[in-house]
């Protein structure tokens, strides 16, 4: 299969103490898994590109594929692999990523004896060089995948997505989107960004990774988005949450504000991802990055009132289109 819309990233396998109901203990995750599953209700013909391990549910893979999504490029190596990804939302709707044994225990729950041992990632992998093992391979990658039509690259670390960036781009993938890394985030690489965003169709990250690259010499998001297109991406989206976006245009200077579509918000994991699967495949329909961004808007405002991955698939027919006509009309050029 040649997929309109390919997703790589890492998958991961949740256990969330969401902002209402009960925990989720072990569901399949991850940042391209949330970002395609949003895609489905868009287009058709949408692949991963991942790796997990043996001990990787079966049936999980098999959801995948009743949801319309190819699973050719996920692979599986031997043995297990620990992609446990913890997170607990207060009433605030605060986020905390460690010490889940504190946060079971503030609600009265019996602690998953799943999460012993639990380290959130950015400690365990703090002081690794070696590329994490279920990063995807450019090695691995189905012949298919690389006639593409749009792909989404899920934040991973600097190598990796340079990595992939580059197997693409020789590839002659026409639309390539990205979604940083906040670890790598920092003035330090900016310079470095070079590499990634000279021809890049979108750049994606959120205003508290913007703010960091952008530390202690400017508080404008106009000037760090102008910036960054004087690298040679096409557009930048600054995602903002609740917020919603500011996107610029590189090519016209142009700048716009999109407020969040409101929504009632159960479970706000994902969301983020939710607007790059939606943004992909808008921008794949129309090569207008302004009517992607409000395909991003409304897939994030389905995402967040449901809980999960495929959530959104679940909604009333004619309800995704009927916001995205409605949020059109909400937009407004700065």
């Amino acid at each position: 299969m040649i997929p309109n819309l390919l997703f790589a990233g890492r998958l991961n396998r949740e256990y969330i103490l969401p902002l209402e109901g009960a925990p989720i203990i072990d569901r399949a995750g991850g940042s391209p898994l949330y970002a395609a599953g949003v895609a489905t209700i868009w287009e058709k013909e949408i692949a991963l590109l991942a790796r997990v391990g043996e001990d990787y549910p079966n049936q999980w893979l098999q959801n995948f594929s009743k949801a319309g999504i190819n699973t050719e490029g996920i692979q599986i190596i031997p043995g297990s692999l620990d992609l446990r990804s913890f997170r607990a939302y207060s009433e605030k709707r605060e986020l905390s990523r460690s010490n889940p044994v504190k946060h079971f225990a503030e609600r009265k729950l019996t602690f998953p004896k799943a999460l012993l041992g639990y380290r959130p990632p950015e400690k365990r992998e703090k002081f690794k060089i070696e590329r994490h093992p279920a990063i995807p391979l450019i090695s691995e990658i189905p012949p298919d995948y690389l006639k593409s039509k749009a792909l989404h690259i899920a934040p991973l670390d600097f190598m990796s997505q340079g990595q992939l960036l580059t197997t693409f781009r020789a590839a002659s993938v026409p639309i390539i989107t990205l979604d940083p890394s906040p670890r790598y985030m920092n003035s330090n690489r900016r310079q470095d960004l070079r590499l990634f965003l000279d021809g890049l169709t979108a750049f994606m990250p959120s205003e508290e990774e913007l703010r960091q690259l952008f530390w202690g010499e400017t508080h404008d998001l106009w000037e760090m988005a102008a910036e960054l297109g004087e690298f040679g991406c096409h557009t930048i989206i600054i995602k903002r949450g609740k917020k919603g976006q500011l996107l610029y245009d590189a090519h016209t200077h142009k700048r716009w504000e999109l407020p969040a579509y409101a929504s009632r918000v159960a479970d706000p994991t994902g969301a983020g991802d939710a607007f790059c699967g939606g943004f992909l495949a808008g921008f794949q329909q129309s090569g207008d990055p302004l009517r992607a961004a409000a395909y991003g808007n409304v897939s994030a405002s389905l995402s967040m009132e449901g809980s999960g991955p495929f959530y959104p698939t679940e909604i009333l027919p004619g309800l995704a289109q009927a916001r995205l006509d409605a949020l059109i009309g909400m937009v407004r050029e700065i």
